[in-house]
């Protein structure tokens, strides 16, 4: 996801998800845990139940398969039977449908660190961090993870993820790929090599790592449906739809599947048929997630047809499902989403009312104060896009300072990635386009917003070629179902028609 999508998601660490989940060892006594990882090599599990450490292994299994709902039950099990079980809070905290469960799991899991071993409670705190921003210290704990168990696929993996989320895609295929070696039959390894070779344009060994998925395991949806994605990405909508259509077959309850036939079916052009699977998968939803997931669809879909009044209507569905539960984390970036959809309808002064209860939602909130300084920074990222739009650049400009400076203190490459971003908008507005570009050549080249930018810039200096190629970029983005995206493809599409007629 874009970093424009922290928006929507606070929770950073969850594509850590199945990646934080520990080595298999017996249930014991931490003296005896420590013997048993020396002999075997893998990170241990501490937990004074030996049917506790059962149901977390079999909780795992289902999660590391992406059946998270699935998992959920058994991880509670375990947790019921051993309540200091640390590892199984984190588990379950990654398991979670809702922002709301999410941050009390994750908040136990910490409580109980010092409980368990070394090695997993570098991994809860290095989900902590993933959580709070703090990336410089989430590479170091997983690191140290790394260094003290080598030999452990899961915590290769880790490392391989978190380099996969900072867009390192060179370290995250060695890691990935080190734990397919340690464990051949380890099939998330081969999810996440195939993301990171599509992210770079090598969609023949994406297809050969997502074919090695489905080998490992044929009975699981995921594998299809990884595999769909890049059929997505390739402009292979029709094959992306028998794909999705066999991970359902497999589960019909795998809601992901239902998301990406409609955002296939979008960029097909058949948008009441996209609907259509977005209200099924609304009618099938077992937890509030996958109800919140439907209707974020329904609004991204309205969103790429250009009715944003009905786009900002499906948020309110969403918001009011996590009001209920006064789930602040959800509530806050269901508030940040619609501020971005009443941007594009250059409605300035109701996005920023809406940017300004996100703040205080989450300052109300009981986050961590990590979270609250992030979303204060992220403020004035907000602040400056509503001030581009009235065109008071100076505003802009010192709101964009201010992100700047907080990014760089952070050494957070997610959010310096947003300070050129900023930075290349105000250019952009006031036609400076040699400065633009060279910003925005620095921001999130997986936002689809912002190569649509860079091809504006190139057609206000006259570059018909390169408007040409990152037009092109923008309109064939083919991603899964997401504002930024929405709010470009058509503009894109017609600019890029254009200049071919």
């Amino acid at each position: 996801m874009s970093l424009n999508d922290f928006n929507r998601c606070l929770l950073a660490a969850v594509v850590l998800g199945t990646a934080m989940w520990i080595g298999c060892n017996k249930a014991s006594e931490n003296g005896k845990s420590a013997r048993l990882s020396a002999d075997t090599g893998k990170v241990p599990i501490t937990t004074k139940s030996e049917e506790a450490r059962k149901e977390f292994l079999r909780g795992r299994d289902l999660s590391e398969r992406l059946l998270g709902q699935e998992s959920v039950e058994h991880f509670d099990k375990a947790i019921q039977l051993d309540p200091d079980f640390a590892s199984a809070e984190l588990a379950r905290a990654n398991a979670s449908a809702t922002a709301k469960e999410f941050f009390e799991h994750l908040k136990k899991a910490e409580g109980l660190a010092d409980k368990a071993s070394d090695g997993e409670k570098l991994l809860i705190l290095a989900n902590v961090a993933g959580v709070n921003g703090e990336t410089v210290k989430q590479q170091n704990y997983l690191e140290k993870v790394v260094a003290a168990y080598p030999n452990d696929e899961r915590a290769q993996f880790a490392l391989g993820v978190y380099h996969f989320g900072q867009q390192e895609y060179a370290p995250a295929i060695d890691h990935c790929a080190k734990a397919g070696e340690l464990a051949s039959n380890y099939s998330p390894s081969y999810n996440i090599l195939g993301y990171a070779y599509r992210q770079r344009g090598d969609y023949g060994n994406a297809e050969k790592a997502f074919q090695k998925y489905i080998e490992l395991i044929p009975n699981d949806p995921n594998p299809y449906d990884s595999y769909a994605e890049l059929l997505l990405k390739m402009g292979k909508f029709d094959d992306s739809i028998a794909q999705y259509r066999k991970a359902l077959s497999v589960d019909s309850h795998f809601v992901p599947s239902h998301s990406g036939i409609a955002a296939d079916l979008t960029y097909m052009g058949k948008t009441n048929e996209a609907m259509t699977e977005l209200l099924r998968l609304a009618d099938q939803a077992r937890n509030d997630g996958e109800l919140r997931l439907a209707y974020f669809g329904l609004a991204v879909v309205a969103a790429d047809g250009g009715k944003l009044d009905n786009a900002v209507q499906q948020i309110d569905r969403e918001y009011a499902i996590a009001e209920k539960k006064n789930d602040a984390g959800f509530m806050a970036a269901d508030l940040q989403a619609k501020g971005n959809i009443l941007l594009e309808e250059q409605k300035y002064d109701d996005a920023k009312r809406q940017f300004d209860r996100s703040l205080q939602t989450i300052e109300g909130s009981g986050l961590s104060q990590e979270i609250k300084e992030n979303a204060r920074l992220f403020h004035h990222f907000n602040e400056a896009a509503v001030a581009v739009g009235k065109k008071d650049y100076a505003a802009a400009k010192t709101q964009a300072e201010e992100f700047r400076k907080g990014a760089e203190a952070s050494q957070n490459p997610v959010q310096v990635r947003q300070a050129h971003e900023l930075a290349g908008r105000i250019a952009l507005a006031q036609k400076q386009y040699d400065n633009a570009i060279a910003e925005l050549q620095q921001a999130n080249q997986e936002d689809p917003q912002n190569l649509y930018r860079l091809c504006q810039a190139y057609q206000g200096k006259g570059d018909t070629a390169k408007a040409q190629d990152y037009c092109s970029k923008a309109a064939a983005f083919n991603s899964l179902l997401q504002l930024n995206y929405a709010f470009v493809r058509t503009r894109a599409q017609k600019m890029t028609a254009g200049k071919k007629s």
